[in-house]
């Protein structure tokens, strides 16, 4: 086997810069496609019919716009932590750790709830694997991530690339059969949706489009990061979005009951490919949530490394393993949470928070924009639009005016929890330190 050559992060953090550029780009489509776009086809359909391919277009285009701002700010940064790092660059430490606490919440929960989906859909090759085998096969799973996360930032990426083609081979297949048994009717409609309708689908729609940011988190552990993230997320926007797109036309086109479908995309297969063609979309459901497991136990247990780099979170997390060059100890601690939840089966703010909370974190980069851009013009590797985070912004807060007012405080509750432990941590250090100081004086 050919050897790697490593990079060492001189940041004092003796991480391994071991992510390349193309693998980065793997990261990030396993962090957008995950399970999402195996279910969101039938909900927008029936929330627009055939329209629902505009909205699949403006979606694209919002998180395109999004890309581009995070384009330029993450190429002023070759540490670990992404959005947290960057609010709490331009505005402070106490929005960054809020950005950072919510984002790691989201890792947490979005983990349990996908892994269990993925369980559900296990099942229909295995039944018992839904009941009697359902906590050996969670804990295996966790087990086996944290493993491949503690051993080596070099056998995350490998993993990552493995479910990144695992994932694309049946969707190509899906894409390129079902595009010849397209029926032009089912694309004709006289029903015109409103506005409000459109808006909860483009709003619905961002869970699937979004998940980029995961990428942008391990940093410290990516090669030339200021060059390689921001060419990785605007190559991968550009891909998932003609998968999506294609996905939708191929739905909307095979199955004419695509809105009462609780699996859109293996009733599909199943319409013009037959039992086989289900049973190839159900595999690659499953090896999709893997390879999107795989990378959101990466991304969050970087979060809180990054956080206790700084002085926000215990020490002890971030402590570098002396032999793999991981943040072992914040791996174990984020994987322990995940199987906790995960077995639980409470991963309602999964649902709730999650594409809120990303919000607030697009918004936060958006806006760390103008401010990294005064203070440093020359900075960045790369160089938005001006109109970019203009426009980005009015989409964030057009899509945070269409949210559920539940959606909203749960959102709300969780952002107060992390202020909590915010204020209760620094309080605590200032009181060692005073505690020490007395000490030495003595």
């Amino acid at each position: 086997m050919a050897k790697v050559k490593m990079q060492l992060d001189t940041k004092s953090t003796n991480l391994i810069r071991g992510i390349r550029r193309w693998e980065v780009v793997a990261v990030v489509i396993n962090s957008i496609i995950g399970a999402g776009i195996f279910g969101l086809p039938s909900k927008v359909a029936g929330l627009l019919g055939p329209y629902s391919l505009v909205a699949f277009v403006v979606c694209a285009l919002f998180v395109t716009l999004l890309i581009i701002c995070f384009a330029e700010v993450c190429s002023r940064f070759s540490e670990t932590g992404g959005p947290y790092l960057y609010a709490r660059e331009a505005f402070g430490s106490v929005a960054g750790f809020q950005v950072g606490w919510l984002l790691w919440l989201v890792r947490i929960t979005a983990f349990a709830a996908n892994c269990n989906l993925m369980i559900a859909y296990l099942s229909y090759f295995w039944p018992s694997a839904a009941t009697s085998w359902r906590p050996i096969l969670i804990t295996a799973i966790v087990v086996a991530l944290t493993t491949v996360n503690v051993t080596g930032i070099r056998d995350v990426a490998l993993v990552s690339n493995i479910f990144t083609v695992g994932k694309l081979i049946p969707i190509f297949i899906f894409i390129a059969v079902g595009l010849c048994f397209l029926a032009p009717e089912n694309f004709t409609t006289a029903t015109q949706p409103d506005l409000k309708k459109f808006s909860q689908s483009v709003l619905i729609l961002v869970y699937a489009f979004t998940g980029f940011e995961i990428a942008l988190i391990p940093a410290g552990e990516t090669r030339e990061p200021q060059r390689s993230m921001p060419f990785a997320i605007l190559t991968s926007i550009g891909i998932v979005s003609l998968v999506y797109i294609l996905i939708q036309v191929v739905c909307i086109g095979t199955l004419p009951g695509l809105a009462g479908s609780g699996r859109p995309l293996a009733d599909a297969a199943d319409k013009f490919m037959g039992a086989p063609g289900a049973m190839l979309i159900t595999a690659g459901v499953i090896i999709s949530i893997i390879g999107n497991l795989t990378v959101v136990m990466l991304a969050g247990s970087r979060l809180p490394f990054a956080m206790a780099s700084r002085n926000e979170l215990p020490r002890f997390l971030a402590t570098v393993h002396e032999r793999y060059c991981t943040p072992h100890l914040a791996i174990c601690l984020t994987s322990a949470l995940m199987l906790v939840v995960t077995l639980s089966g409470s991963f309602i703010y999964a649902a709730t928070i999650s594409t809120l909370a990303r919000l607030v974190a697009y918004g936060s980069t958006c806006l760390a924009l103008f401010v990294l851009r005064r203070r440093n013009p020359d900075g960045a590797l790369f160089r938005a639009p001006i109109i970019a985070p203009f426009a980005a912004l009015g989409l964030i807060v057009w899509l945070l005016r269409n949210s559920s007012l539940l959606e909203a405080w749960h959102t709300i509750i969780a952002a107060v929890t992390g202020l909590i432990i915010y204020i209760l941590y620094r309080v605590l250090t200032r009181q060692e330190m005073k505690t020490t100081i007395n000490e030495e004086k003595i």
